[in-house]
């Protein structure tokens, strides 16, 4: 990795690149700084088509215009943030400003500024192209020598299908605006510091809340988007698959690995860590240390999703034998699981209340749990009653599921837990059952064993699209499946 080119006292530091002499750059003569100034072609990228989603992020705009009038919004994509010393995490947007324009790039803010005649005018604050003038371009860490060309102003226009200004100029403007603010907290230090005055954390939460909610119902993109990261996932699985011979030699890293390139091939990144646990770590829900043995005769649960180019995730779980046939004990507890998730995706319709899919497949756990005799002679609706089946169910039975993996998490209780299904609503089913390795209240040969299986549902008009069903779910299938890929 090359090293940039520093300033030899840490005093100038802080300085902008045009203030600083050339001197203080080792190496770098004035004739060699005027040099870098000239002979590079116009790259201007001109007559852009906009990107894919633009006409739905301008009805995005639009709807939170009419939501709060004669205020002005201020949502930040967020910064860059040091990993080590000076290498940073690979940057992703804060969901709200990508939502809201489409834009992946840092250090950007989209303003909506109220008019005097009604609604809005949506400006998006975005760094230029760097400066060849002063030398930014080759000497500053983030020019475009070292990271990449930036898209100018112009283009980012023809993009977006919204006016670009210059980021740089945005904190003096914010500072000198009055009026009442918004501020997406949380994503932009330097911005809140600019609106210190000017907002309260009461009225940025009711920004923030809105734009959750905004997210529950998905539009026609977003449900094609995520239909392409649940059939780039799918092929992920059969990756892993066709590898499980080379995982047993190695690691989960090794499934971790496979699984990762597929999303970045045919996507933008994972949309989260992927929970490759093999044998007893299939019972740690979120297992991401990805360390441990392989070994054939036990049970892979592997929990990934492809994030698309477009920032929307899929969420999948399949557990899987790791040699391509399960046991008898393996089978009953995976079948039990399957058909508790039959009964939650079959809850999934519009009109029903939310929760009821996270009932119908606790109720068939439950059931299943006392008919093998681990909750003595105690009946299914007192067991329900007193919630005793989630010592080894654990947790809820899905999220929402969007540009975020639990996507809408901002929303309030009344809207999304406490709500009611509606079509565009996408959320996944994913019941489990987990049996720890030191769990003295079930028979030895339970212990260890963790199964999960997971989809990604669309709430339809009339019912309900499983996104994921590219995967097979039933054991049978599972196991032809496995075969097949494994030749």
């Amino acid at each position: 990795m090359a090293e940039e080119l520093t300033p030899e006292t840490p005093e100038e530091t802080d300085e902008p690149i045009k203030q600083r002499k050339n001197g203080l750059y080792p190496g770098v003569s004035d004739e060699l700084a005027e040099n870098m100034k000239s002979g590079w072609a116009d790259t201007e990228l001109r007559g852009l088509e906009p990107i894919a989603q633009a006409a739905h992020t301008a009805a995005r705009r639009a709807a939170l215009s009419e939501r709060f009038p004669g205020e002005r919004l201020v949502i930040p994509s967020g910064n860059l943030r040091t990993r080590s010393n000076d290498t940073e995490y690979a940057f992703r947007p804060s969901t709200e400003y990508a939502y809201l324009t489409g834009d992946h790039t840092h250090d950007s803010v989209l303003v909506l500024e109220p008019r005097k005649a009604g609604g809005h005018e949506a400006t998006v604050y975005l760094l230029p192209r760097s400066d060849r003038e002063n030398g930014e371009f080759w000497l500053d860490g983030q020019g475009e020598l070292w990271v990449g060309r930036r898209h100018s102003l112009t283009e980012a226009e023809q993009l977006l299908g919204i006016p670009a200004k210059d980021v740089r100029d945005l904190p003096a403007a914010l500072a000198e605006a009055t009026g009442p603010v918004r501020n997406v907290r949380g994503h932009d230090a330097g911005i809140e510091a600019a609106l210190t005055d000017k907002v309260t954390a009461e009225r940025d939460e009711e920004l923030r809340v809105y734009l959750s909610e905004a997210r529950l119902v998905k539009d026609e993109f977003e449900i094609g988007e995520l239909q392409r990261a649940c059939d780039s996932t799918a092929r992920g699985f059969e990756d892993v698959v066709r590898v499980l011979d080379k995982a047993e030699a190695t690691s989960e890293r090794y499934i971790e690995g496979t699984f990762f390139l597929r999303a970045r091939v045919e996507g933008n990144d994972i949309g989260y860590g992927s929970i490759c646990a093999a044998g007893p770590h299939a019972t740690t829900l979120h297992w991401v240390r990805n360390d441990g043995p392989v070994r054939s005769g036990e049970l892979l649960l592997l929990d990934a999703g492809v994030e698309t180019t477009t920032l929307y995730t899929a969420d999948v779980t399949r557990t899987l034998p790791i040699n391509g046939r399960f046991t008898e004990l393996q089978r009953k507890i995976y079948d039990a699981v399957y058909d508790a998730q039959e009964a939650g995706i079959a809850a999934v319709r519009p009109g029903a209340k939310y929760r009821e899919f996270h009932d119908a497949a606790q109720r068939v756990l439950a059931e299943r749990l006392v008919s093998w005799g681990l909750l003595g002679d105690m009946d299914v609706e007192k067991v329900l009653e007193l919630g005793l089946q989630r010592r080894w169910t654990l947790h809820g039975t899905g999220h929402m599921l969007g540009m975020d993996v639990h996507d809408c998490a901002a929303a309030r209780t009344e809207t999304y837990v406490d709500g009611v299904l509606e079509p565009g609503m996408c959320l996944t089913v994913e019941p489990g059952l987990y049996f720890q390795a030191d769990d003295l209240t079930v028979p030895e040969e339970y212990r260890g064993i963790g199964v999960r299986i997971e989809d990604d549902i669309l709430v339809t008009e009339d019912g309900n699209r499983n996104l994921s069903a590219a995967l097979p779910r039933r054991s049978d299938e599972v196991e032809a499946w496995m075969a097949g890929l494994k030749g």
